[in-house]
């Protein structure tokens, strides 16, 4: 009938209309793999790699000296010179031993200048290496996110030119403590007490009878479940450490900057 007639062309009509549209629309193209830039910023060496999002090395790392004095515009000018000859990477992720919030920079203990106030070294940083987003966290805290086992209170310390410190609840990073500008031994803070300037002045065991005592007081103070020790110093530990307590490679500090890329994850207020 003329009725059958009129819906069977209506729905041709609407075939043929789906079809068009279909083939007009665009493939979804499927986003990069994940490439991070890993910069690990220290008091005494900047270091860098590109990462997959597992963080793994896809590189090898680069190291170059930290300039000083080291106000912002000289960090940045070394940063560009260090991660000039890696290849190309879509996200950047950046460990700043200080205080850092919400991509700026909050305190600079080992540089001391007025200029760091408030430094937005996330920005600054993606408009100079080309538009990637990027992503700022304290360098202990990034390096824990390299080693964490996700379980439990877990406490991060970096011997290296100063000390950091990093704390994780069952793999939730807490809010940043700097514990390394607090006295802990007459009026030496963490930084003088095991920094470098103590190792090199006072000479490697008398510096680790200065480790152990540290590694006693943080336990009393925050009942850890376990204790991991980076930084370019931890090579430099002789004694026995507790069951609880592990040494992790330096490289953490570079690799841990994938996770600040993976779903999910969000920086402490």
């Amino acid at each position: 009938s003329g009725l059958e007639e009129r819906a069977v062309d209506t729905a041709g009509r609407s075939r043929a209309t789906m079809s068009v549209r279909s083939a007009a629309r665009p493939r979804r193209r499927s986003s990069p793999p994940l490439r991070v830039l890993g910069i690990d910023i220290g008091g005494s060496f900047l270091k860098a790699a590109v990462l997959d999002r597992r963080g793994r090395m896809l590189t090898d790392r680069v190291k170059l000296k930290t300039p000083d004095p080291c106000p912002p515009r000289v960090m940045i000018g070394a940063l560009l010179q260090l991660v000039k000859p890696l290849p190309s990477y879509n996200h950047i992720a950046i460990g700043f031993p200080g205080v850092v919030r919400e991509g700026r920079v909050i305190t600079a203990p080992h540089w001391g200048t007025k200029a760091w106030a408030q430094f937005p070294l996330a920005a600054t940083l993606s408009r100079r290496l080309g538009g990637a987003p990027a992503r700022l966290i304290n360098d202990a805290e990034m390096q824990g996110l390299a080693v964490i086992r996700g379980k439990g209170l877990e406490l991060v310390l970096t011997l290296g030119t100063g000390a950091g410190t990093a704390l994780f609840r069952d793999g939730e990073l807490m809010p940043h403590m700097e514990l390394a500008q607090h006295p802990m031994h007459k009026r030496d803070t963490y930084n003088e007490y095991v920094g470098d300037t103590a190792l090199k002045r006072i000479g490697r065991k008398r510096w680790n009878k200065r480790v152990a005592r540290t590694i006693g007081l943080l336990h009393a103070l925050l009942n850890y479940d376990h204790l991991y020790i980076g930084g370019g110093n931890a090579s430099r530990i002789t004694l026995r450490l507790p069951h609880d307590t592990s040494l992790v490679s330096n490289d953490a500090g570079v690799e841990g900057g994938a996770a600040l890329w993976q779903r999910g994850f969000r920086p402490p207020p």
